[in-house]
């Protein structure tokens, strides 16, 4: 697929992404805060063996984010309400398991080098960060996917050509 300029697929997608990720930062922040005092109540009522759970609050956000890319909507809560999917490259498919993961795990290495390799971005075609492109996915408008003479309209089952 060469890139030729506007593209419906990801008009605005770099803007919508930031969003997205703040909506799911907070909404990562509810689940983690609710689970860390479950844990502290089990904690409290195994006269501590439970406070020992407390280690994986951090592995949620992983999950959490792996987990919602290859899931059925193909997105995070943040990137739905936005109108985001992460998909293949090739064809526009669903990611799938191994993607997301790699996906997840470039983007938690991004945030790590204080999001200095998100710059890349806005300079790639197609808007895509290193880590989308080491996964092999691109994070689209799910509106460009299925409506209008323009689009790439994916119907049901996989996407067409």
């Amino acid at each position: 697929m060469s890139y030729s300029g506007f593209d419906p697929l990801t008009d605005g997608v770099l803007t919508r992404r930031v969003f997205a990720w703040f909506i799911d930062v907070f909404i990562l922040g509810v689940v983690v805060w609710l689970a860390g005092i479950v844990i502290l109540a089990l904690g409290v009522v195994t006269l501590g063996l439970g406070f020992g759970l407390l280690a994986g609050l951090p592995a949620l956000g992983f999950f959490y984010h792996a987990l919602f890319v290859a899931g059925a909507h193909c997105a995070t809560p943040g990137q739905r309400l936005l109108d985001l999917s992460v998909r293949r490259e090739e064809d526009l498919g669903p990611p799938g398991l191994f993607r997301a993961v790699v996906f997840t795990i470039g983007l938690w290495i991004t945030l790590g080098s204080a999001c200095l390799l998100l710059l890349v971005a806005p300079f790639t075609p197609r808007k895509r960060a290193l880590h989308d492109i080491v996964a092999g996915v691109i994070v689209v408008r799910n509106r460009a996917l299925t409506l209008g003479p323009h689009s790439m309209n994916m119907g049901f089952g996989s996407p067409a050509r």
